[in-house]
């Protein structure tokens, strides 16, 4: 759930933590929009008090008070706001501070102060002068003397005085109470505080707002959230300032209160219901709050460029800094792997020299340094145009790096970095092994540096450098400073060899570099030609396509879902998957695409692929989800300990548990792709119409069974939607292939497609609801719920059809960005909205003639996109954060369909503007038959 799960280990096990904190998606939902626009600025504070009251606000009112334990919600957010850096927690309550700490069970890390501000401390009562004693000694006899009169008043000793309460009192002895209070309350030392059925009668004059001005200064804050229900609580809220926030917490019954403004008579500025809605507020800032303190300390995930070959892939950070480089398959453990925390699993960067130079990685967990961060704003980086050549710029410097073509049968991961400019650089290979899970050393040898202790040889040749070995986290860590351009010569040249030998890299220290490069741009443009590129953002659509391209493994036919392991889909959260495989969905998804723009290769390889796994397999039903680009079966999810994680997102995991599962939608999308090739090619292989036949005797034999859906959530099986949706689409395209080619289909194939229509069409509609929902008999709504009509299923004029359109807009979009779903999935901690759920709204609303909606979508979703063409899995709306496995097949693609769509729907002119003075001239068929795109186009 959060970065500090060890604060829960004492907590009661009768309420265990089963979820989230809480959802931001309700909190949006349920608060007062400006409220909670207050809540995000507040969080952002640099140094933040959050103080509260007990009684009323983090604990409900209740006839006993000694029975008034506060809300579990409440309890846990305070524990983990209390741990955050630079955030303080306390409560201030009218309750003796030793009945404040028995009944509240809240660590010392959370402040707490007592008698409406008297106790700071269990020794308050020696601090009484005189005069304040005897009188507390008066109040102690007359409040014994009112409980011989009235045993069931409820009487409170504290340290400075005594609290009488009045709920539950029969009316004959509230007027005897009452009386005792007012005689008390006459002593000239004795301050009365009215409170909710109760009265505090203390012989110390020190306020709730006296205490928070105390905190505040000792701690230092800048800015204060302070929430109270209570009268006494009106001296707190006083003292707040412009950059503070006061709620009162206040039944909501009069109209003004609608909008969350008070209508009780408050210092508050916003009045909220009860202390439910209180745990919303604290659970909200809390989520917000680390994920602004956790992500603003790391590079931002979309700012990394992807380098790749069609056989490996690496990352470098806008710094310069090679951060994540698998060796040698995408699914091996990696050289360099700082993106995940830590400079100690390895980097390897160039960078101007200067007194900051060797500073630690600004995606390090613990914050980055000031010397990272202004070499990250000194600096622009690009690829170079059609190619995966990533161009570093600094004054005075430049670097130019691109992973080099190798031979089809090799292993190797050849890494060349080309260095220029009359600025000294420093050099810093610092490579890991194995995620950085033990200590290496490097040897110098000859013109270049050698990692040893390894299984095969890594070696960084480097003529002209002469490095020093230094000790860098217990590991040694290759350093020099060199000018690259000299008179002597025009570039330094760097080559990083995984798995060859120095001898096989000569020829690109012998002058051939230039040519290598050359060739490995070369044969990314010669490639980027050969597609049909729409005109609506053309070079955007280029740099999708690449990078789909460099996801596909060329060597076995394998598709990557993402370059990365581990990146969150929540910050600071546990989402953390391991993305560096071949899902039969995603796989097909991405080779369907890039043959939509005219290149079958790797719908050809892709095929090849899955043929090779289903010889393995005892029957196509058998089919796993995912299995590793080489066909070998996934390793057992583990964890990383030792790793940190992006922006503290702990745990770090390799292998992924969902190879397991029951996803019985992925036979759709493998169907598709076989109708679209043989389409595109105009011929049908015996080895494809096996395949088509393969994938229908796998819907024949389980399309009745619940399955874990396409988002492969961790809990029982269910009869998703989506998947049903899926099985029919199998069966239809099987249908058109077969009758394309006048193929005899082996089975009742029509009867089959109509029964699971039938089927998915009457118990996937939710009446209640008003729309498709995620799985049969349940309310929840989900994204994939909209291939209920991008299928063809539905005709676009369906109103069932329309009507999940409007519900999934209305619910799961926030702003630019679409989410998955809201139900809970079996796993605690939050996520961002989901781009390829934010594309399939594009054509939704394209399907159903809602063209300036697609466009309006379309153009927020591509301002989304990174400094150098790249998106991430996911956007969170809310803290404005990017998150996720970078860079993410699912998101390109879906990228490029959009763009696809619009571009061939409103025929956009070349300079990628949209004409809104033509979209009224654009008449829509919203019929299945004549609508422009779909997902089967």
């Amino acid at each position: 759930m959060t970065a500090s799960l060890d604060l829960f280990d004492a907590w009661d096990p009768a309420a265990p933590i089963s979820g989230p904190l809480t959802d931001l998606a309700e909190a949006v939902r349920t608060l007062d929009p400006e409220l909670f626009a207050e809540i995000v600025r507040l969080a952002r504070t640099p140094r933040l008090l959050i103080a509260t009251d007990y009684d009323g606000t983090i604990a409900p009112i209740v006839d006993k008070p000694t029975q008034a334990y506060p809300l579990p919600a409440s309890l846990i957010s305070m524990r983990v706001l209390a741990a955050l850096p630079d955030t303080s927690a306390a409560v201030i309550s009218g309750r003796s501070l030793r009945d404040l700490a028995a009944m509240s069970r809240l660590p010392r890390e959370v402040h707490l102060v007592g008698s409406h501000g008297s106790e700071s401390d269990i020794d308050a009562i020696d601090a009484l002068d005189a005069q304040a004693a005897a009188a507390l000694k008066d109040l102690h006899q007359s409040v014994a003397s009112l409980a011989r009169m009235v045993p069931e008043a409820h009487i409170e000793l504290k340290p400075t005085g005594v609290a009488v309460h009045l709920r539950g009192l029969e009316p004959s002895a509230r007027a005897v109470v009452e009386a005792a209070i007012a005689q008390m309350s006459r002593h000239v030392a004795v301050t009365e505080v009215r409170g909710k059925e109760v009265a505090d009668l203390t012989v110390d004059a020190a306020t709730k707002g006296d205490a928070l001005r105390d905190l505040r200064e000792r701690l230092g804050a800048e800015g204060v959230l302070y929430i109270g229900d209570d009268t006494s609580d009106e001296r707190a809220l006083e003292t707040l300032g412009a950059s503070d926030l006061g709620i009162k917490v206040a039944p909501l019954d009069c109209r003004a209160a609608v909008s969350g403004r008070p209508c009780v008579e408050t210092a508050a500025r916003f009045q909220i219901a009860d202390p439910e809605t209180v745990s919303l507020v604290l659970t909200s800032i809390f989520e917000l709050r680390r994920s602004w303190l956790f992500g603003q300390t790391a590079v931002p995930i979309e700012r990394h460029s992807m380098l790749g070959n069609g056989q490996s892939t690496a990352l470098v950070d806008p710094g310069g800094r090679i951060c994540w480089m698998p060796h040698p398959l995408p699914h091996s453990a990696s050289i360099f792997s700082e993106i995940l925390g830590s400079p100690a699993a390895g980097y390897y960067s160039v960078a101007p020299a200067g007194p900051e130079a060797g500073a630690g990685s600004g995606t390090a967990a613990t914050g980055t340094s000031g010397a990272a961060e202004r070499r990250q704003k000194s600096l622009t980086q690009r690829y170079q145009r059609d190619t995966t050549i990533v161009e570093t710029r600094w004054a005075g410097l430049t670097a130019c790096d691109y992973l080099a073509p190798v031979a089809e049968d090799s292993l190797d991961t050849v890494l060349v970095r080309v260095l220029t400019g009359d600025a000294e650089a420093e050099i810093r290979f610092a490579p890991r092994p194995d995620f950085g899970s033990y200590p290496i050393r490097l040897e110098k040898v000859g013109d270049g540096v050698r990692v040893l202790g390894t299984s095969e040889p890594i070696m960084l040749h480097a003529p002209g450098v002469d490095f020093d070995i230094v000790s860098e986290d217990g590991s040694d860590t290759a350093v020099a400073r060199v000018v690259p351009t000299t008179a002597e010569r025009a570039e330094l040249v760097l080559v990083l060899v995984c798995g060859g030998s120095f001898d096989d890299t000569d020829y690109l220290l012998a002058g051939g570099e230039s040519l290598v490069r050359r060739r490995a741009a070369g044969y990314w443009r010669n490639w980027v030609s050969s597609l049909d590129l729409p005109q609506l953002k053309t070079d955007e659509v280029a740099r999708s396509a690449i990078t789909l391209r460099a996801l596909c493994h060329v060597p076995t036919g394998g598709v990557l879902a993402a370059a990365t392991s581990s990146l969150p889909e929540g910050i600071g959260g546990i989402r953390n998957w391991d993305y560096r495989y071949c899902w039969l969905r995603d796989g097909s998804m991405t080779v369907r695409t890039l043959l939509s723009l005219g290149s079958t290769a790797e719908a050809e390889g892709f095929l090849a692929w899955l043929a090779g796994i289903l010889e393995m397999t005892v029957g196509p039903e058998q089919l796993h989800p995912l299995y590793a680009v080489d066909g070998s079966a996934l390793t057992t999810e583990a964890v990383l300990e030792h790793l940190p994680g992006y922006a503290g997102s702990r745990p770090v995991r390799v292998g992924n548990a969902a190879e397991h599962q029951v996803q019985l939608d992925v036979f759709g999308p493998v169907t598709e792709l076989l109708d679209d090739l043989t389409a595109a090619v105009g011929t049908l292989s015996e080895e494809n119409w096996k395949l088509t036949c393969d994938m229908v005797t796998a819907v024949e034999r389980r399309w009745q069974e619940p399955d874990h859906g396409i988002w492969e959530a961790r809990r029982a099986p269910k009869h998703n939607v989506y998947t049903k949706v899926m099985c029919w689409v199998t069966v239809d395209r099987a249908i058109r292939i077969a009758e394309r080619f006048g193929r005899t289909m082996p089975g009742a194939w029509r009867r089959l497609r109509e029964t699971i229509a039938e089927d998915v069409i009457a118990r996937g509609w939710n009446e209640k609801v008003g729309a498709y929902t995620v799985a049969y008999g349940e309310d929840d709504l989900d994204a994939a719920c909209l291939f209920v009509g991008l299928s063809g299923l539905l005709p676009a004029d369906d109103e069932r059809f329309i009507a999940t359109v409007d519900a999934i807009e209305r619910v799961l979009r926030v702003g630019p960005t679409v989410f998955r779903y809201h139900y809970d999935d079996g796993l605690p901690g939050l996520e961002g909205g989901f781009h390829i759920c934010t594309t399939w709204l594009i054509e939704a609303f394209i399907m159903v003639g809602r063209i300036d909606d697609a466009r309006d979508l379309f153009r927020r979703l591509d301002n989304l996109m990174g400094p150098t063409g790249l998106f991430p899995e996911e956007y969170e709306p809310i803290a404005e954060q990017h998150l996720g496995n970078h860079p993410q097949a699912y998101s390109h693609l879906g990228y490029i369909r959009v763009a696809r769509q619009l571009d061939e729907l409103l025929n956009v002119a070349s300079d990628a503007e949209l004409d809104d003075d033509s979209l009224d001239e654009v008449d829509i068929d919203t019929t299945t038959s004549g609508r422009v795109s779909s997902v089967s186009s």
